[in-house]
């Protein structure tokens, strides 16, 4: 089996990259993932994992084999790790995986689809909570418009826990993905301050997306004019709005509650 021991050799130099560049990670069609739940997870999910490599006295061979019999296995020292690892706390373990391709046309979806659409998050952790309110109420797909943060920067694996792989994710342009609800008969309601009715008296039980914007700046024009309805979460407080993975929970469990689950 082989082993690396220097950070100065080209392969792990070209892993920091993955962890520290879009570009590295967009032109080697390559990410890695860090831990035993999320590698399981990704291979669960599809994704084809082409090496692993471990720290023998924190996660040992033969836990590794267990992850991955096709994966090519590397055992790696503890500077190595210290440098490529992104987590405190740590299992010993990475993965280098290859990217899915995350086009509107390849999204599977049922007959009567629920869909999360959150348009140019830019924070990593929100999306990671976006990621996870998806999971856990299995929707459909979650589709990004306009995407700031390349999802399979690091931080985004870490702060969704796996979820990045347990979800149907595509990305596209607003105006893309308006044309690909309205081909297939979506409603989309979309939550925002402007001209706005209570999201709890729509109807969510049909073809239905969800779609919320940034804190900051909402969501766009072209969003609220094309929208089935516009919706609103009424507050009491002295803000006007909340962190957006609470706002699209809220809404997300709202149309859960309307489908009996």
């Amino acid at each position: 089996m082989k082993q690396i021991t220097s950070i100065q050799n080209p392969f792990i130099k070209s892993l920091v990259l993955l962890q520290e560049k879009a570009k590295a990670r967009k032109q080697s069609g390559t990410f890695l993932i860090e831990g035993k739940r999320e590698i399981s997870l990704a291979l669960k999910g599809g994704y084809e994992i082409e090496t692993i490599l471990f720290l023998p006295e924190v996660c040992s061979e033969t836990e590794t084999r267990k992850l991955s019999n096709n994966a090519e296995l590397i055992e790696i020292n503890a500077a190595i790790y210290q440098k490529l690892a992104y987590r405190d706390t740590t299992e010993g373990v990475l993965a280098v995986a290859k990217a899915k391709s995350m086009s509107l046309s390849d999204l599977q979806l049922s007959e009567n689809p629920l869909i999360l659409i959150a348009e140019a998050p830019e924070k990593p952790g929100n999306i990671g909570a976006l990621l996870r309110t998806a999971d856990a109420a299995k929707l459909d797909a979650v589709i990004i418009a306009n995407p700031k943060s390349d999802l399979y920067n690091p931080n985004v694996v870490r702060s969704s826990v796996g979820c990045l792989f347990t979800n149907q994710i595509a990305t596209g342009s607003t105006s893309e993905i308006i044309a690909f609800l309205k081909k297939r008969n979506i409603n989309f309601y979309c939550a925002t301050l402007q001209n706005s009715t209570s999201y709890h008296t729509q109807d969510y039980t049909t073809p239905t997306a969800l779609v919320v914007g940034t804190e900051a700046t909402g969501l766009t024009q072209e969003w609220r004019d094309a929208a089935t309805q516009n919706i609103i979460i009424p507050m009491q407080g002295e803000i006007d709005s909340m962190n957006v993975s609470v706002a699209a929970a809220i809404l997300i469990f709202e149309a859960k509650r309307q489908r009996g689950f």
